[in-house]
């Protein structure tokens, strides 16, 4: 009996000891944690600062996102009136015409009956293209699946080529996620442009890329699912497109300082990595939503396109600018629309 309390008291202090240990060992993990990600935003912060350069606006290569209503037969004569002065401002625009399903068709009442706002478009603005944009948003992605699997893929395709064939300029694909080098992806684009023919538009939307290097896989494990896309995997889509538009939305970031340095970084990284034949746009968020968020993502990509020089076939993307505030429509013209108008 009387051995018996000291292996006791032996064992309580190894259990203790371990606690102990592991313990330091978490507290040390968060540390480090909490130091490259302090690291990370200081590095991100700093991007948000520079000169504007007066040169850096636009050059008359913008794009807008419009939602269906625009050819559905929701709007009228008197609606194309009125956002025509807006919509003059921009080289093309995305208009919804199909979600896609997860056999990849399309539902082909979104662009059956878009004849009355393309006549407009054709019309009031015949040198702004008309891109047909079709979508998938998914909650999460993997690194061994196809995000469009091979028979989806099959049928998306004809739906692509059935919206040209509608009358549209060309296709807009916003698929997201999809993971970095998914093969079926590359494929995607690689027969839409057999489809659709050399002289449509293949416009595609990029997730934004990796912001500081290494921080990818972690937040891919964390998220469970894609969030940013490597510049060689940017520059591998964007060989296959006419356009590329990166997107600024969704980015987490808790500050506004934090995102527009991130933007800046995106902006950069995109200017680095996109041949200069390709058209380049950066997507800003919805200004309806959050009108800050959208000045500060504009302001981002002046700093970051005056640090990088001029060049042709860049600019932004914007959502819905029919539905913008005067004051917020305002803004974005004296911040990137004045050179080009």
């Amino acid at each position: 009996m009387g051995h018996t309390i000291p292996i006791r008291l032996c064992d309580g202090q190894n259990r203790e000891s371990n606690v102990r240990w592991l313990l330091t060992r978490l507290l040390a993990g968060l540390a480090a944690v909490l130091v490259v990600a302090v690291g990370a935003g200081v590095v991100l912060a700093a991007q948000f600062s520079g000169e504007k350069a007066e040169w850096a606006a636009s050059t008359g290569a913008d794009a807008a996102w419009l939602d269906g209503s625009w050819v559905d037969g929701s709007k009228d004569e008197s609606d194309f009136a009125a956002a025509l002065p807006r919509l003059r401002a921009f080289t093309e625009v995305y208009v919804h015409v199909g979600e896609i399903a997860e056999d990849g068709t399309v539902d082909p009442a979104g662009y059956a009956a878009a004849n009355a706002f393309l006549d407009w478009m054709g019309r009031e603005l015949p040198d702004v293209a008309v891109v047909g944009w079709l979508s998938s948003t998914a909650e999460s992605s993997s690194l061994l699946e196809d995000r469009v699997p091979k028979e989806a893929r099959a049928r998306l395709v004809e739906a692509a080529s059935a919206v040209v064939d509608a009358g549209f300029d060309g296709v807009h694909y916003a698929i997201t996620p999809v993971t970095v080098n998914d093969p079926g992806f590359v494929d995607l684009l690689e027969r839409t442009r057999d489809a659709i023919g050399a002289e449509a538009v293949l416009s595609v939307l990029a997730l934004p890329l990796e912001p500081l290097p290494g921080v990818r896989l972690p937040v891919f494990a964390v998220q469970g699912g894609e969030r940013y896309w490597s510049t060689n995997f940017l520059l591998r889509v964007a060989e296959l497109s006419d356009v590329v538009v990166v997107s600024g939305s969704g980015t987490g970031m808790p500050s506004g300082s934090l995102y527009g340095g991130f933007m800046a970084r995106q902006t950069t990284l995109a200017l680095r990595t996109v041949p200069e034949t390709i058209g380049l746009r950066i997507g800003v968020p919805p200004a309806a939503d959050d009108p800050a968020a959208a000045a500060t993502a504009v302001e981002a990509v002046r700093i970051a396109l005056t640090a990088h020089g001029q060049r042709d076939s860049f600019g932004i993307a914007v959502h819905a600018p029919e539905e913008l505030a005067d004051d917020a429509w305002t803004e974005l013209e004296e911040d990137w629309l004045h050179i080009q108008r």
